[in-house]
């Protein structure tokens, strides 16, 4: 087993701030795929547009990951 590691609260929340992009980006990968395959598959769907994510969002994942992490 590795030893614990404390990190500072800047290292947490950089890393916060990359896992709330993976998931943000994760989603948003998962949304353009569903349009993909409702076009595939709908000869009548009209593909929607996927927004971009945006800052904002990273931090309100970021901010819930930080939540947790702060429960007892």
């Amino acid at each position: 087993m590795s030893e614990q590691q404390n990190k500072s609260g800047y290292q947490l929340r950089t890393d916060l701030l990359g896992m709330a992009m993976g998931i943000v980006s994760e989603k948003v990968s998962r949304l353009e795929s569903n349009e993909h395959f409702m076009a595939e598959n709908d000869r009548k769907y009209q593909k929607q547009p996927v927004a971009p994510f945006t800052a904002e969002e990273i931090i309100i994942e970021a901010e819930k990951l930080y939540a947790f992490v702060q429960k007892k």
